[in-house]
């Protein structure tokens, strides 16, 4: 009991402080050693062990550096290879219009032909041709183009095409 009355008499400042001066003094002393060994040259695991996460650290960030660098480089070729594949989109799908236009162009000519030379054609070859020429005029229309060379066939095949409903053949 007597140690339990002895504990309550306790000054509880002066312990504080007293652990705080030796925490401080610990301090000290091993900043002291720190310097003593720095300047001795000697090397302490724990300083080895610092100056490897400082290399790795600087490691790091050279290795970051590159790869960012990397990434730029990489996304700038991306986006000209994007371009270059965009342009040769572009230009296929211009030549697969103009291949379209050939091939209708030629179709409705070579058909004008035919009646033109009095050759025997039925309702369903002239209403195929009619149509032809709709989808023509369409594909010139989205593209901005102009009709030039088809107009006088199809007044060719549309006279025909009247001539043949009249005597009902």
């Amino acid at each position: 009991m007597n140690e339990i009355i002895e504990l309550t008499r306790i000054d509880f400042l002066q312990v504080f402080i007293a652990v705080i001066a030796i925490l401080i003094g610990m301090k000290a002393v091993v900043t002291l050693l720190e310097w003593v060994t720095d300047q001795l040259g000697l090397e302490t695991k724990w300083i080895r062990q610092k100056r490897e996460e400082h290399e790795l650290l600087i490691t790091t960030s050279k290795n970051l550096t590159a790869l960012q660098e990397q990434h730029s480089y990489d996304v700038e070729r991306s986006d000209r290879r994007d371009d270059e594949i965009s342009a040769d989109i572009r230009k296929l799908t211009q030549m697969f219009i103009d291949k379209e236009i050939d091939d209708m162009r030629w179709e409705i000519n070579n058909f004008a032909t035919k009646v033109s030379d009095g050759q025997p054609c039925n309702k369903d070859s002239f209403k195929h041709c009619i149509h032809m020429y709709e989808k023509y005029e369409k594909i010139l229309e989205e593209n901005g183009l102009e009709n030039g060379e088809v107009e006088i066939s199809m007044e060719i095949i549309n006279e025909a095409y009247k001539q043949k409903l009249k005597e009902g053949g």
